[in-house]
């Protein structure tokens, strides 16, 4: 167990440091001269260069790179091209946002995808399984941005029932809860549908096996052998994507902030990228891909506790 945990985060490690080279390089892979797509094609030549000093792109590219990783490991991403202000600051306002509308829906997707799946397996082929699986195969191919519009356009315009632009304040649990819940199920929908399909494919291919059959054979209850002895089984490769899921509700989290006007990560990028802010992009696309892969080496200690069988350490 001791080998399988280090060798994740010697992984963890080389994915996060591929990922700080390349966000360090951001400003050289974009064709032209950032500092001229940031100034404007009106900017003097004087001002363009002194810019280009205050950056850092004046140095070959190795020392940026350097300069930029000594700077993260001593907890400093940049200063704000526009603001000036520290980098860090800005993220340590926008994560907490984002991190509450990705626990929510995943917590959401979790709280009814799975349910939907196990009603969906007990009941195969019958119409109630039938209903499901076009519902959830629905959920799954209609695109984050496109459920967001709609759930704001029906609750919050047409009906007027909640309030979904902006995000509130933490101060006010109540209300930050009805400020999130449009944007959480819009995020989460697709995830719903998903997981009720994961969740009823493993299921069943767990009740066809033989200590399943085993345990009808002798007189045990079907609800019994059901949550008991096959949920646990059946969870495990909706264990194993909800790290990669975490990482889709971060990546689909830029569409719904936008879309809410929440200020949250995703709107933190969305806005940095428009206005060719590469101190602030980098800063906030770094502590997602860290974020993801947190995700994901959680789920790999999650899986590995589960499924104590599987050999990680021959792996």
């Amino acid at each position: 167990m001791a080998y399988y945990i280090f060798k994740r985060l010697v992984m963890a490690l080389v994915v996060m440091l591929l990922a700080t080279v390349l966000l360090a390089s951001l400003a050289h892979l974009i064709p032209g001269d950032p500092v001229k797509l940031m100034l404007g094609p009106r900017a003097s030549e004087e001002m363009s260069a002194r810019v280009r000093t205050e950056m850092g792109l004046d140095d070959p590219i190795p020392v940026q790179v350097a300069n930029f990783v000594i700077g993260l490991l001593q907890g400093d991403l940049g200063r704000d091209f526009a603001t000036r202000s520290p980098v860090s600051n800005m993220i340590s306002a926008a994560l907490p946002h984002t991190v509450a509308l990705a626990v929510a829906s995943l917590g959401m997707a979790v709280l009814i995808g799975i349910p939907l799946g196990v009603i969906s397996a007990a009941r195969p082929s019958s119409w109630l399984d039938r209903t499901l699986g076009f519902l959830s195969v629905s959920l799954i191919t209609v695109p984050t941005y496109v459920s967001a519009l709609l759930l704001l356009l029906l609750f919050a315009v047409g009906l007027n029932l909640i309030s979904s632009i902006g995000a509130g304040d933490f101060s006010d649990p109540v209300g930050y809860g009805k400020q999130l819940l449009l944007p959480a199920t819009a995020l989460a929908l697709t995830w719903i549908g998903y997981l009720a399909r994961l969740v009823r494919t493993s299921l069943l291919e767990i009740l066809n096996q033989n200590y399943i059959r085993t345990a009808r054979a002798y007189g045990l209850r079907e609800r019994t052998i059901l949550f008991t002895y096959a949920l646990k089984n059946a969870l495990i490769p909706t264990v194993a994507v909800l790290g990669v899921g975490m990482g889709n509700l971060l990546g689909g989290a830029v569409f719904v902030e936008v879309i809410f006007t929440r200020p949250g990560l995703g709107s933190l990028i969305y806005r940095s990228i428009t206005q060719r802010n590469y101190p602030a992009a980098r800063g906030a696309i770094l502590v997602a891909a860290f974020l993801f892969v947190l995700a994901n080496l959680i789920a790999d200690m999650s899986y590995r506790y589960l499924d104590p069988r599987i050999r990680t350490w021959e792996s």
